[in-house]
This record gives structure tokens, sequence and C-alpha cells, in this order.
């Protein structure tokens, strides 16, 4: 790892909750939006304080192994990577076109073929981590962003931090992911591969569909028999309107053998994604009403201005007129209205002096 140069990032400090969801748990890390001084680029950098880390080295460190590995579209990237005496900063791709469910909602047409073009992007994503030995692990919606704004902005796969290179003999045993998402095998305790991530996209298609998950129980002893029992329905009426090869797709994705089950491979190769059988019908009242009772958003998760940001840091370099050129193109994707809930930045704060220098931690507010 580099030791971090004061002299090469101007930051602003702040929570973004909904940048890189999952990243922020409270145990051992913030994540700061930044600007690259010579090329203006805005990142967001994972501030991880390494005395938190005792005890945990092994986790950071495979979640650093696996990014390093990573070069895709439909994935966030790791940028860089630094560190100071106290911190481990991970420079990574920023990502602003918000969640995969804000986006649902906000939109006035929804159809089976916006969910087949998605679950595309997810699995051209994900085949290409399982063919150079990479498990994600903790696919779900909320590790599903949207890079921009744009109307047909492509879809982002965020969150490592539970994923995994494959073992010599390609199975494994920690039982981890999000209860909900995760495959029988893990909850069964059994040996697993990287079949676990396509059932997991079969949850995620499921809820596509329809707005609520396959699997609910308010005890998670009975949650995790459903699951391991592979015990889920197409109720009408909510999935009256969804075509056969939907309900296909998702059957072969949500197969309890694991040695049955699709593979990234043939889910591609499905109908569903490959062909026209994705249906044209407008579907987004009855999705968002779903979506909006069963995925409620947390009370303290507020609205992100990026432009209210952008605005600040051109302040921090410029003096204090709030007037002056245009973003950089580079932010341009950063531009989102206020009402915008896509990501959420909890205050800022001024950009590291420039006079920092020696062993001084220039990121020393992210304790």
């Amino acid at each position: 790892s580099k030791k971090l140069s004061a002299h090469s990032w101007s930051a602003c400090w702040g929570q973004t909750n909904l940048i890189f969801p999952g990243y922020l748990r409270g145990a051992f890390s913030e994540v700061f939006l930044a600007e690259e001084k010579k090329t203006k680029r805005l990142v967001a950098i994972k501030c991880i304080q390494k005395k938190a880390l005792k005890g945990k080295e092994n986790s950071i460190e495979n979640e650093v192994a696996v990014l390093q590995k990573i070069k895709h579209p439909n994935i966030v990237s790791l940028e860089d990577l630094f560190e100071s005496k106290s911190h481990r900063y991970l420079v990574m791709q920023l990502v602003s076109g918000g969640e995969l469910f804000d986006r649902i909602i906000a939109k006035g047409f929804y159809t089976e073929k916006d969910a087949s073009k998605l679950i595309q992007q997810v699995l051209d994503a994900v085949k290409y981590l399982h063919d150079i030995g990479i498990i994600h692990r903790d696919l779900k919606p909320e590790n599903l962003l949207y890079y921009s704004m744009d109307e047909d902005s492509k879809i982002m796969i965020s969150d490592f931090g539970l994923s995994k290179i494959e073992e010599v003999d390609n199975m494994m045993s920690t039982a981890c992911g999000t209860p909900g998402y995760v495959a029988p095998e893990v909850l069964a305790q059994i040996p697993y591969s990287k079949t676990v991530d396509c059932w997991s996209i079969g949850v995620i298609s499921y809820i596509l569909l329809c707005g609520y998950p396959p699997f609910y129980d308010e005890s998670d002893a009975n949650l995790f028999a459903q699951i391991i029992k592979a015990q889920y329905e197409f109720d009408s009426p909510y999935w009256d309107d969804i075509s056969d090869s939907a309900k296909d797709f998702i059957v072969h994705l949500m197969e309890k053998d694991p040695n049955k089950r699709y593979t990234c491979e043939q889910a591609l190769q499905h109908p569903w994604i490959a062909g026209d059988t994705a249906l044209d019908r407008n579907i987004h009242e009855s999705i968002s009403a779903q979506i909006k009772k069963n995925f409620a958003k947390l009370k303290w998760k507020q609205a992100f201005n990026a432009t209210a940001v952008i605005r600040h840091m051109k302040q921090l370099q410029l003096g204090t007129s709030t007037e002056g050129p245009g973003p950089n193109p580079s932010q341009a994707h950063l531009l989102l209205p206020h009402e915008n809930a896509g990501a959420c930045l909890l205050g800022v704060s001024n950009a590291f002096p420039a006079s920092a220098g020696g062993d001084a931690d220039p990121m020393s507010n992210c304790a």
C-alpha cells in the first residue's frame, strides 16, 4: 500500500450510506466523497481504522484481494489503495444513480423487459466473477446501484465484504450472506459453490417481478426452514400478469439442488433473457406498491444532493463564490435532483489542508 499524499486528494467529509450500501456497518469504516485534484475526478474513499481491524485483518485483506482482481463495467471498481499510520483507504469508483428499488418506484412505466435487461447485466457481471474464481456471496437488491441518473444507466454490483476467492476444490462451508437471499445449502451448513450466487439472482428476479420476497416469516427459524425446503409460490393475483417464461427462469435459478440449478451461463441463454419472451406490459403500479410495503427504508436514510456537494467542493477550490463554470465532465453524472434518494451524504467539511505533510493523517476526521 502506498502512503496517502495530502496533496493528491481534496475531500468533503461525510457519511455516505447509500453510495456503498453494506460498507457502512459502523464497526470500523466510513466512506468519504473525494476529488482527485489533477483530474477533478470524484471517487468514494472507504476509510478504515487500523486499530479497529485487530483480529479482523483477514477480512479486509480478502476484500482487497478480491477487488484487485476485478475489472468489469457492471462492478464498482477499486481505483487505488493507500494507507497512513492509523488508517487504510480504499479509493472506489463513485456511482450516483441510486438504489435499484428507488429507481423502480420513481419510474412511471416498468415491465418484465426492464427486469430482464437488468438481470442480464447482473448475470454478465456475476458470470465474469465466477469465471475468475470469485463468489460474491451477498447478492441482494441493496447491493445493486445505478451508475448515473441517466434513464439508460447501467447497473453496478457493489459490496464485496463477504466475497470469496474459490478454494482448490471449489467448495466452501462458511455460513454467510443475508437471510432471505441465501441459498438452501448455506443454511443447511453443507459445502457449497458459486451456484449460491445464482440462487440469489433468482430471488432478486422474483422480487423484481412482484415486489415482495419469496420467503418471509417473523421467525428466523421458520424463514430458514422455508428456504432450506425451497418453499415458494407464484401467488395470485400478483403473478397473474407475469409470463410463464419469467416463472420458468426463476424456477431454474431457485432450484433447491445446486447440481441442477442454472449457472450464470445457462441463465444468460434462457429465452426470458436472450429471447423475446419477456412481456412489455406495464406492471409498475402493483410492483411499486409492493416494494413500498415490503422494503420500506429505514427512517434515518436521507436524500443526497450531490449538486450541493460539488458546489461546496468548488468553493473550497475557488473561494467563497457560488458562481462559476459548470461541473467538470467527469462530475456530470453526479448532478442529482434534491428529492432523489440516490445516495446519502450527512454533512461536509473542509478539504484536507494543502499544507499537511509528513505523517499527518489527511483523513484524521474519520475516527
